[in-house]
């Protein structure tokens, strides 16, 4: 009801809009542009048991000019499964710069962010340092790096380890936008590049993007122990924030080498090492 009352008749395209007093549509209007019955609506902003098609659902989200998240909320109360909504409203999409600063507040240590493709959109510089996001000859995206950036490899003691893991979230990642070239394009790119991947996609494994750890072997400061964790944003459900936590173990003392390597004496040095 609540959303009714903020549609004008004229903003819905009524006849006689620009003459009306009262606000909003009337209940009758809306199941008239929506192509409904009015009995059927009333029951439906009543809240009663009645049969709810997604279709029906998205008509009424139509004429009451509902937003993604809303359109989503009206699914629930009508106790159907919402639909997916990879693309973010508008209204958010000045969220980056805000998005780089939270990753930059993380240094030193690494975090970047991607795009449902698993593009890099964002690094601190930790991350250009220790995982060579945005190094001339590593590709911006982090599914083909995995598998094809040698610097990435020699350094990556975890990489057989993780691959599968890597391989089975980024399907995972596919199956929430069906029918998305992007993802095709990206694992025909992979596939043609690494028989190692072409191996592990043809096993079908499914995996939700949460928590893996790293083990890197940095050629300045020796092993480097992380936790990699990917974030979402429900505001911007195109984007996934990874952040890389140090383990916390007295062998490693993560912390302490990403405080040296992201400090100018460590950046002078690192200007002169040798990959893997």
């Amino acid at each position: 009801m609540s959303r009714r009352a903020r549609v004008s008749p004229a903003d819905a395209g009524l006849p006689d809009g620009g003459r009306r007093r009262t606000p909003g549509l009337r209940r009758e209007e809306v199941a008239v542009l929506a192509g409904v019955g009015a009995s059927w609506y009333q029951w439906l902003e009543q809240g009663r048991d009645i049969t709810v098609s997604p279709q029906v659902l998205d008509s009424v989200a139509r004429v009451l000019r509902l937003s993604g998240v809303e359109r989503r909320h009206l699914y629930v109360l009508a106790g159907l499964n919402p639909p997916l909504r990879p693309d973010p409203d508008p209204a958010v999409l000045d969220m980056c710069e805000g998005l780089q600063r939270l990753i930059d507040a993380w240094m030193p240590f690494p975090a970047h962010i991607m795009d449902p493709y698993w593009n890099n959109i964002a690094f601190n510089e930790a991350s250009r340092i220790v995982l060579n996001h945005g190094q001339e000859g590593s590709s911006s995206n982090c599914l083909i790096a995995y598998f094809t950036d040698p610097v990435y490899r020699a350094r990556a003691a975890s990489w057989a380890r993780n691959a599968p893991t890597v391989v089975a979230q980024y399907r995972a990642a596919w199956s929430e936008r069906p029918g998305d070239e992007g993802y095709e394009a990206v694992v025909r790119h992979v596939s043609g590049a690494s028989e190692e991947f072409a191996r592990l996609w043809a096993r079908g494994d499914v995996l939700d993007g949460g928590q893996v750890h790293k083990e890197l072997e940095h050629p300045l400061v020796g092993t480097l122990l992380f936790e990699s964790t990917q974030l979402r944003v429900p505001a911007r459900p195109d984007l996934t924030i990874v952040l890389h936590n140090p383990r916390r173990t007295a062998e490693a003392d993560t912390g302490a080498k990403l405080e040296w390597l992201t400090s100018p004496e460590g950046r002078r040095g690192g200007m002169f090492s040798v990959a893997g």
